[in-house]
C-alpha cells in the first residue's frame, strides 16, 4: 500500500490524450471531463503528481504514476483520500479497447470508473469492465468478468469468477481446482433461496450478490462498520486470500477473509506438505524419507513410478467442489493413476466407490475429524521412499545419497592411495642416492670429457644379467650389452678382485662404475675385442663398499 488508492488498471504507456489540436495548459488539473484539444505528457502536471483528471467529488483522479525504479509510467486511477496503492509494478495490465472507434472524451466518474465516450456519448470502454485482482465499491463483477491475482513463489494464481451462477475461488492449475464457493460459505445471509448469481458488489460494510434481474439473493458482511458510504475494495492475493481494505481509512484491512480456514487454500504449504493448525506445514508419511519431501514426478510416462500411500487422515481442498473421475475400487482407482500419464496423486472414498484423480497436486489438509479418503501419491521408483502402510515403495534409500556417499569414499581412498604412493616413492629415492661418495668421485663427476659412469643395476639390466660373454681377461669377464637408446656396449666384470655389490638391498646397491667404450664409436672394431685390446679403458672403479 502505498502514496495512493491505485485502482488496478493502469497501463504502461505515456499519454496523450489525442484529441488534438491545441495542448491542455500546463498545472490545470481538469475535473468531470475533458475534450478534444488535450495533449500533454508527465511533465506537463508534475506540479500535481502527474494527475490531470480527476472525478466531480475529487474522490477519485487520473493520470501518470512512476514505477518504483523510475524507468516508466503508469496510466492509473487513484483513489485521493485513502493514501492506498494497489499498483500491479512496471508490467502491462491495461490498455482501452475501443473497438477502433473514435474516443470523443475521457470520463474520471465519482465512483472511480474511467470512462472513454464516442462521439455521441456512448461508452467505448471502461475501467470497470476490466477489473485485475482488484474490486472496489459499486464495481459489478459479472458472469464472464475474472479476478486474477499475482503469481505465488511457487508461480500459481488464483482467479475469481462467476460461472452458471455460481462465485467460485479456483487454483489456476492447467486444470482450474475450485477451493471455495459462495453456495459452500457458511458466513453468507441469505435473502432468497433458489436464485443463480450473475452480479456482485461492495456495498458499505458488505459483498452483495443478485440475480441477472439484479434481485438480491445474499450477501457476505466482512466489517462492522456500517458506514454506507465507505469505500472499500475486494483485493485477489498471491496468498488466495480475498482481503477487505477500507480506502477511508488509510487502507486498514478486515480481519475478515474468504476463504475462512487458511488451510483450505491450494497452497498454504509448498506441494505435497500437510497443513494443519495455524499453517503449520509437515511432510506426509509416504513422503517423509524422499529428499525435501518431493515426488519427484512430472509425468509418469518419463520413467518408472509407483505409488505410496501418503498417510492417514488426510484431505484435500478440491475433492467438496469437482466430481469425481470414475466410481471403482481401490485397485481399479490405483490403475487407473498407474495408467494416466498426467495422473500425480488420487484420492478414493471406499463408502461411495468415487476416485479422483490429480494432474496437479497443492497442499493435503491435516482431518482432525478423520477423512473417509484415502490418498496415494505418485513417485519416482528410484528415488527411495518410505514404508508405509498400502503403499508399493519398496523402502529404498534415497538415490542421491547414496551417489554422494559411494563419490565421496572413492575420493577419500584415491587419497590414501596417491599420498602412500608419493611416500613410498620418496623413500625409495632416499634408499637409493649414494650416501658416502668419496672425494675422487665427486672429482670425476665434474671433469669435463670423462666417460659415463652406470649404476651396477643399469648395467646388470643392459648385459641381461651378463648372459653374452664375449672374452675374458685377468681380472674379469667382458659381456655385451646394449642401452635403452640402443647404442650397443661392452661390460667388463671385475672378478677376484671385490665383492659384488649386494643387489637385494637398495641401500648396499651403490653406483658400480665402469668406464667404458662403445663399440659402435667411430675407430672400434665391429666386433668384440679380448681383455687386453685397448679398445676398453684399463682403469675400473667400483663405487662400493670399500
Amino acid at each position: 500500500m502505498g502514496q495512493w488508492g491505485l485502482i488496478r488498471f493502469m497501463g504502461c504507456i505515456s499519454l496523450f490524450v489525442l484529441l488534438l489540436p491545441e495542448a491542455c495548459k500546463a498545472g490545470v488539473q481538469y475535473v468531470g471531463t475533458i475534450y478534444p484539444g488535450c495533449q500533454g505528457s508527465q511533465m506537463t502536471w508534475i506540479n500535481l503528481n502527474g494527475l490531470f483528471l480527476k472525478s466531480n467529488s475529487s474522490n477519485f483522479a487520473f493520470g501518470f504514476s512512476t514505477t518504483q525504479d523510475a524507468t516508466q509510467f503508469l496510466l492509473v486511477v487513484v483513489h485521493m483520500d485513502g493514501k492506498v496503492s494497489l499498483q500491479k509494478g512496471d508490467a502491462v495490465v491495461w490498455t482501452a479497447d475501443t473497438g477502433g472507434k473514435r474516443v470523443s472524451a475521457v470520463e474520471m466518474q465519482d465512483s472511480g470508473n474511467l470512462v472513454l465516450l464516442g462521439n455521441g456519448g456512448g461508452v467505448l470502454w471502461q475501467s470497470f469492465s476490466h477489473p485485475t485482482d482488484t474490486l472496489i465499491s459499486n464495481q459489478d463483477f459479472v458472469d464472464g468478468m475474472k479476478l486474477v491475482s499475482d503469481p505465488n513463489p511457487n508461480k500459481l494464481t488464483h482467479i475469481l469468477e462467476i460461472k452458471s451462477g455460481y462465485m467460485i475461488l479456483s487454483a489456476g492449475f492447467q486444470t482450474p481446482q475450485p477451493y471455495w464457493s459462495i453456495q459452500k460459505e457458511s458466513r453468507m445471509i441469505i435473502n432468497k433461496d433458489g436464485g443463480k448469481v450473475a452480479v456482485a458488489s461492495l456495498s458499505g460494510n458488505s459483498w452483495r450478490f443478485y440475480d441477472g434481474n439484479k434481485v438480491f439473493l445474499s450477501q457476505f458482511i466482512f466489517s462492522d462498520s456500517i458506514d454506507a458510504n465507505g469505500t472499500w475494495i475486494a483485493v485477489l492475493g498471491n496468498d488466495g486470500f480475498i482481503s477487505f481494505y477500507n480506502l477511508d481509512d488509510g487502507g486498514s484491512d478486515s480481519q475478515t477473509k474468504i476463504p475462512s480456514d487458511p488451510c483450505s487454500r491450494p497452497e498454504p504449504c509448498d506441494a505435497h506438505y500437510v497443513c494443519s493448525g495455524n499453517n503449520v506445514c509437515q511432510c506426509p508419511l509416504g513422503l517423509s524419507n524422499r529428499p525435501n519431501c518431493q515426488a519427484e514426478v512430472v509425468s509418469s510416462c518419463d520413467g518408472s513410478t509407483e505409488l505410496v500411500s501418503a498417510g492417514d487422515r488426510l484431505n484435500y481442498f478440491a475433492l467438496g467442489f469437482v466430481p469425481p473421475s470414475s466410481r471403482t475400487d481401490l485397485e481399479g482407482c490405483k490403475s487407473a493413476c498407474h495408467g494416466n500419464c498426467s495422473c500425480l496423486a488420487f484420492f478414493f472414498q471406499s463408502s461411495s466407490g468415487n476416485c479422483f484423480l490429480f494432474s496437479d497436486i497443492g497442499s493435503f489438509q491435516n482431518s482432525h475429524a478423520g477423512s473417509s479418503f484415502v490418498a496415494y501419491i505418485k513417485v519416482s521408483s528410484d528415488g527411495g521412499s518410505g514404508s508405509n502402510a498400502g503403499g508399493d515403495g519398496s523402502g529404498k534409500k534415497s538415490f542421491p545419497i547414496v551417489v554422494i556417499i559411494v563419490i565421496g569414499t572413492l575420493i577419500v581412498i584415491c587419497g590414501l592411495l596417491y599420498m602412500a604412493f608419493r611416500y613410498h616413492r620418496k623413500k625409495k629415492k632416499m634408499l637409493e642416492s649414494p650416501q658416502d661418495i668419496s672425494e675422487d668421485d665427486n672429482f670425476l663427476e665434474i671433469l669435463s670429457g670423462m666417460p659415463i659412469r652406470f649404476s651396477y643395476r643399469d648395467l646388470q639390466t643392459a648385459t641381461n644379467n651378463f648372459s653374452v660373454k664375449l672374452g675374458q681377461g685377468g681380472f674379469g669377464s667382458v659381456y655385451q650389452g646394449a642401452l635403452p637408446d640402443g647404442t650397443q656396449l661392452a661390460v667388463k666384470k671385475l672378478e677376484g678382485i671385490v665383492p659384488l655389490p649386494p643387489t637385494s638391498s637398495p641401500l648396499g646397491s651403490r653406483l658400480f662404475s665402469n668406464f667404458f667404450k662403445s663399440t659402435s664409436e667411430e675407430g672400434t672394431s665391429s666386433g668384440p675385442s679380448d681383455c687386453n685390446s685397448d679398445t676398453y679403458l684399463s682403469a675400473v672403479r667400483l663405487s662400493g663398499p670399500r
